[in-house]
């Protein structure tokens, strides 16, 4: 992406706020994810409350419901990331599946099958999902054949997020006139994360163990990743300390306050902000396109709908009206 560099001589007061990467346990437990690798057999909001009460914290969600049988990536959001757990929702996910058929079917019908079932396609939640049963479409950007065996097929399903690999069996089924089981389901990709990123159950704890009973944090530091990998897929913005205050606060965005922001972005889109040091501030709305503000000296060009940096980390810079 194209930056319009406004400012070359800023600096960031060393003093205050902490670079993303030099965070400690509790700091990211304040703001940060961990990805987890989900078992078969609980289901996602037991995974969350399991390591909610692991961390004894009080705010700690997931980010994408996987099913009790299903296993795989599973974001776990604790304290500010909550706030950017609907993004995560809508990242575009990848599932390996295993698929039974009642009965043999042809390589030809099968091909023809999943070709009708990719692209746009009518993908109606089942009965027992957690969301309201109604009619919407789903893209399925590719459904491909990875190995056969007798009546079982191991398939790459790669979607839009929402999509219902159960409502994919059955209306491969119904396509191919038999009943078609979804006997496995594993989550190898959410957005940029994949299995590799991910820890399991045992380790997790283990981490927390080392952490509390042995005051080693180097295992939950790795673990523990800071609420700034959410955002780096947004156009930027980054702001001068005196900046990140104010809108810590609340306050719009000012054009002197920028350093250097992404170009091409119109008016109305939000981006996302940081500071000198890499720190998430927030995301804003834009009141002006941002090739127009590279030109401009003063005023507003964007107010905050999400701030994300606690209004104490930047000493403030204005006074109170009396």
């Amino acid at each position: 992406m194209t930056y319009h560099v406004l400012d070359t001589k800023a600096t960031t007061n060393p003093a205050v706020g902490t670079m993303p990467d030099q965070r400690t346990v509790e700091q990211r437990l304040a703001g940060g994810f961990i990805l987890l690798d989900k078992p078969a057999g609980p289901t996602s909001h037991q995974v969350a409350a399991w390591a909610r009460d692991l961390f004894e914290l009080e705010r700690l969600g997931h980010g994408g419901t996987l099913d009790p049988f299903a296993t795989g990536v599973l974001p776990l959001m604790a304290g500010k990331a909550m706030k950017v757990t609907k993004k995560i929702l809508n990242h575009k996910k990848s599932y390996i599946c295993v698929f039974r058929f009642a009965q043999e079917v042809s390589d030809e019908d099968l091909q023809e099958a999943m070709v009708r079932l990719t692209g746009r396609v009518y993908n109606v939640p089942p009965e027992v999902s957690a969301v309201k049963v109604q009619v919407r479409t789903r893209k399925i950007f590719a459904f491909e054949q990875l190995d056969r065996s007798g009546n079982d097929m191991i398939a790459r399903v790669h979607c839009e997020a929402g999509t219902y690999i159960r409502t994919m069996a059955r209306d491969l089924g119904l396509l191919l006139n038999m009943k078609v089981q979804l006997k496995e389901l594993r989550r190898d990709m959410s957005g940029v994360f994949t299995l590799d990123d991910c820890v399991t159950l045992q380790e997790l704890a283990d981490a927390v163990w080392l952490w509390k009973e042995c005051d080693r944090p180097e295992a939950l530091i790795r673990i523990i990743h800071p609420i700034e990998k959410l955002l780096l897929d947004l156009p930027s913005a980054t702001v001068k300390d005196s900046a990140a205050a104010a809108l810590a606060h609340g306050a719009p965005l000012l054009r002197p306050g920028l350093v250097n922001i992404a170009a091409g972005v119109a008016s109305g889109k939000e981006i996302y902000v940081q500071t000198l040091k890499n720190e998430a501030v927030g995301v804003v709305t834009l009141t002006a396109d941002t090739d127009d503000i590279a030109s401009m000296t003063e005023g507003e060009v964007a107010r905050p709908s999400m701030v994300l940096m606690d209004g104490d980390v930047y000493p403030r810079r204005w006074k109170s009206p009396e």
